[in-house]
């Protein structure tokens, strides 16, 4: 059963919610209904994989439904990689004009954000702390961990941390190596 699982997008997320890399059907049922971090990302990646008009109207109504509730706006059309987590997710918000990469964690309270209708594009591997704000039309590398409560505005080198508001960015190898756990 894994094996056609680890095709779907959704099991990348799945899994890095859920440390469950052996899928247990018992164990999906439970996380699907008392983690909705887990429901929200499923039903996210079922809004953009719908082919039918009607079915990805279901799931839009599902997600702004979820949105409401436990303040995540995270449109459909957002392109987000594979492996995204939340953690502690209320009041996160993604413009639905970003790119976000692969293995991407965002905290409680983050946002990345339009400014003069430019949005950020994310590497791979990027830690997004608590209450941190990513705007405008930057580019932050891969390997890079956003320190809590840092406004981000300018271009992001790899393998970076960047910290504050206004932000310093602080070379260093292999930042997010203790905080972005079960990469694919």
């Amino acid at each position: 059963m894994r094996k056609k699982l680890e095709n779907k997008i959704w099991y990348a997320d799945y899994y890095r919610t859920t440390d469950d890399y052996d899928f247990v059907l018992s164990h999906f049922i439970r996380d699907f209904f008392f983690q909705h971090r887990l429901r929200f990302m499923i039903v996210f990646r079922k809004a953009q994989s719908a082919k039918n008009k009607f079915t990805k109207l279901i799931y839009n109504f599902l997600l702004y439904r979820m949105s409401r509730k436990y303040g995540i706006e995270i449109k459909s059309m957002t392109k987000i990689g594979k492996g995204f987590c939340m953690i502690h997710p209320y009041n996160i918000t993604v413009s639905p004009i970003a790119v976000i990469g692969d293995n991407v964690t965002m905290m409680k309270g983050s946002t990345v954000g339009i400014n003069a209708n430019a949005a950020p594009t994310i590497g791979n591997c990027v830690y997004i702390g608590l209450n941190s704000v990513v705007m405008g039309g930057i580019v932050v590398g891969d390997d890079v961990l956003i320190a809590p409560n840092t406004t981000v505005n300018v271009d992001v080198p790899s393998n970076s941390i960047v910290v504050g508001s206004p932000c310093k960015i602080i070379p260093k190898e292999n930042p997010t190596k203790h905080y972005i756990w079960k990469k694919l």
